[in-house]
């Protein structure tokens, strides 16, 4: 059995703040000046990375279905004259960027992922079976406006990241895959859900891709 031990877990939301406000919040988690072109998104999810403390020896994933909504916004409403600083920060994993290069910190690996309804369990495999001494796992979205309107954007902003090893000692919950009929349809669960699972401490179990059911259970 693949198995994976939780030792660590940061969870921020903050759907009811725009940019301003989440900057004021955090800002003293980052050195002075540098939060003025970061996003809200990559100030969430940087904000739970630092929690965790990324070091180089790390496997670093990130999913998100949507990632910089409201840098792409901004950048698609800057035509005909379009803004290269918005496209630079509207690319997908963006936010991460901004949370590495601000902390100048290499990872051992670095895996972005993006999709939609099998986004959780499209990064948990590849966490589970890494074989890095540590993987972070972090995840986010950030809420759109006329993007959302169009229901191409999350209708929240919030960020997740957890600290998964092999080794059981001091863990908060277990990561475990086990077989299934490989009929059983995949399950739609959403990175809202996740967030939400891992926030009440909930036991969690999905069928994260053909044939493999991924469990989450809290020690």
């Amino acid at each position: 059995m693949i198995e994976q031990y939780l030792h660590a877990i940061s969870l921020v939301e903050a759907s009811h703040e725009d940019l301003a406000a989440t900057r004021e919040r955090v800002r003293d988690r980052f050195p002075r000046g540098a939060t003025r072109r970061m996003t809200q998104l990559g100030l969430l999810v940087s904000s739970t990375l630092d929690a965790l403390s990324p070091q180089p020896e790390d496997t670093l994933i990130y999913a998100s279905a949507y990632g910089e909504t409201c840098a792409l916004e901004g950048y698609l409403e800057s035509f005909p004259t379009p803004s290269p600083t918005l496209f630079q920060t509207s690319i997908h994993p963006s936010a991460v960027q901004q949370a590495m290069i601000g902390r100048q910190s290499p990872v051992r690996e670095f895996l972005p992922l993006t999709g939609r309804r099998h986004l959780v369990g499209g990064a948990l495999i590849p966490a589970l079976i890494s074989p890095a001494t540590r993987v972070l796992l972090c995840a986010g979205e950030e809420k759109g406006t006329w993007l959302l309107e169009r229901g191409i954007a999350s209708d929240r902003s919030f960020a997740l990241a957890i600290d998964l090893r092999r080794e059981p000692n001091g863990a908060l919950a277990r990561f475990g895959v086990t077989p299934v009929p490989d009929d059983v349809p995949m399950s739609d669960l959403g990175l809202g859900a996740f967030f939400d699972g891992l926030r009440d401490r909930r036991d969690l179990e999905l069928v994260a891709a053909p044939g493999l059911l991924v469990g989450l259970s809290w020690l």
